[in-house]
Parts: structure tokens; sequence; C-alpha cells
């Protein structure tokens, strides 16, 4: 017997999950499916749902230090219908944006980025 699975949600821990939220339904235009206010989040990311889960007390960092997710995860996200728009957007708002850029054979292009928490985004157009 084979047994087949499909990814259908990513969850981020969040050390500030308003914050996110936030920002997911701002730059993304995702919509919020479910809600536990300030603990849990479910966004509509199109074919797939982004969780936002409040991170627990024992992993909070000092207060004053810079929130920064450790993570080797990349999200991705197809940007229409335009990726230079987005990113200046992003830009003025203070996120932390790369250079767009492209690829020999590869007929798109492509921007790295991160979260408010540092979750790291790549935004793509073709």
């Amino acid at each position: 017997m084979k047994i087949k699975a499909s990814l259908t949600r990513i969850i981020l821990f969040a050390f500030d999950v308003e914050k996110l939220k936030t920002f997911y339904t701002d730059s993304f235009q995702l919509t919020v499916i479910e809600e536990i206010k300030n603990e849990w989040v479910v966004l509509n990311a199109g074919t797939m749902e982004i969780a936002l889960h409040k991170i627990g007390e024992a992993y909070m960092p000092e207060p004053g230090a810079k929130l920064k997710a450790e993570s080797n995860t990349k999200l991705i996200f197809n940007v229409t219908p335009n990726l230079t728009l987005l990113r200046q957007k992003l830009l003025n708002a203070g996120v932390d944006m790369k250079e767009i850029r492209s690829f020999a054979g590869i007929n798109s292009l492509f921007c790295d980025g991160e979260d408010p928490e540092g979750n790291i985004c790549l935004l793509y157009t073709s």
C-alpha cells in the first residue's frame, strides 16, 4: 500500500503574533482563517496555510534584545503583477529586502527579504 501525503500548513513560532499577522495580511493580502488573539492565527496563503503560534515563555528573548527567528526555512511567494512595486513598499515600511536579481536560463525575477521577526522570504515573479 502506498501512502500519499500533502503539505497543507506551515507553522511559524512567533514572538509577536499580532505584528506578524499584520505584516503578512498587509504585505501579501493573506486572509485570516482562524484566530485566538495574541496566541494563534491561521492565514490563507493560496494552496497552503501559514499559521502563527505564540512562542513559549522559555524561548522569549531578554527584554530589549532584537527578535530574530532561528530557522533554516524560507517562505516563497509568487508575486503578481509587480515585484518591483511590492519590494519598494516593503522597503518603505522598513522591511529588510535585498536587490532584485535574475539567473541565466530562468525567466523569473527574485528578491530575498525578512519578515519583522527575521523569517526569510523569497519573492519571485515569472
